[in-house]
């Protein structure tokens, strides 16, 4: 079964090519983060990689949406792990490419002789805000994940450049989230880890049904902790009544062997004996068996003058032992 990451890649990436100012940023997005230049001897090529088909095509409709480059696609078998297939997009052509990456303005020049990806988000890519939905849309696509949320909450981006991850983190927060970088290994990840965040993402990014998936999970995550609350409150509130329970008739059992229960005070003499033949009650169910009822504070005022008296008769029986040695 795919992985919630999976799925949501999958939704993103069959959502309609519209404004081309937006599929710029997109495409920019997604080269800065799993794109690479070669050179040989034909001159400068592109190429991108992703081990999602629906990427694949998305990319390859992209570039033949904006720029109608007919783009190669290797398929590769990995050889590790799940050995799941690779699908790389290739470009080939000095002036194609160089023409592709100055105008969604990725492309870094090195003495002239060398070009280079940049390491910086340009703001004119990014300058209007359906263009930064766009670009977080394709970083996450080119280098994104999101955990299971039926475990944990936790939406992260795979860069390896430091001052990119910070621009990045930047242009997610311009949206009024919270997001940090950390590093990893030889990695900068740009992660958000709480549920409502995630959701705002992913409706950044235009991933609806993922959504609404994440917020059902949410729901009924949250309904399972109010029910695990209860029931716990509920198990220590019995354990609490029936060790007060056991105290109660302890105690009632010591005035019966030492004073006799019919010694006590008539209203004492009943709670003593409700208490006997209902060890389970609560003291709002002894109070109801009274006659006439009684409230739960007169049941507990009468009860602790019991232990008052057992307390008294026990101590007093000390004395006695004491005085006879």
């Amino acid at each position: 079964m795919p992985s919630f990451s999976t799925t949501t890649k999958d939704e993103i990436s069959k959502l309609e090519l519209k404004s081309k100012c937006c599929l710029r940023a997109e495409i920019a997005a997604i080269i800065q983060m799993s794109g690479s230049l070669s050179i040989s001897g034909g001159g400068i090529s592109l190429k991108v990689t992703t081990e999602n088909a629906s990427i694949a095509r998305r990319i390859f409709n992209l570039l033949k949406v904006i720029y109608e480059v007919h783009s190669d696609i290797v398929v590769r078998k990995n050889r590790q792990l799940k050995k799941n297939n690779s699908y790389m997009i290739n470009v080939e052509g000095s002036e194609k490419v160089e023409h592709i990456l100055r105008d969604i303005e990725v492309l870094r020049d090195r003495e002239s002789i060398y070009y280079g990806l940049s390491n910086r988000i340009s703001p004119n890519i990014v300058k209007d805000r359906c263009c930064k939905r766009a670009y977080i849309r394709g970083a996450f696509l080119g280098g994104g994940s999101i955990s299971n949320p039926e475990r944990t909450y936790h939406f992260e981006f795979i860069t390896n450049d430091d001052e990119y991850s910070k621009d990045l983190s930047e242009l997610v927060n311009s949206f009024g989230l919270k997001s940090k970088v950390v590093t990893r290994k030889d990695y900068y990840i740009v992660y958000i880890k709480e549920g409502e965040q995630v959701v705002d993402l992913l409706n950044i990014m235009g991933a609806h049904n993922a959504l609404l998936r994440l917020e059902d999970i949410r729901v009924l995550k949250e309904m399972r902790n109010n029910i695990n609350r209860i029931v716990n409150c509920e198990t220590a509130n019995l354990a609490k009544t029936i060790n007060a329970s056991l105290r109660q008739i302890k105690k009632i059992e010591f005035i019966d062997n030492t004073m006799g229960i019919e010694n006590l005070p008539e209203n004492l003499k009943e709670i003593a004996r409700l208490r006997i033949e209902n060890q389970d009650a609560s003291l709002k169910e002894l109070g109801e068996l009274l006659s006439p009822p009684v409230g739960k504070s007169g049941v507990n005022h009468r009860l602790r003058k019991l232990e008052e008296i057992a307390d008294e008769l026990s101590e007093g029986g000390k004395r006695v032992d004491r005085e006879n040695c």
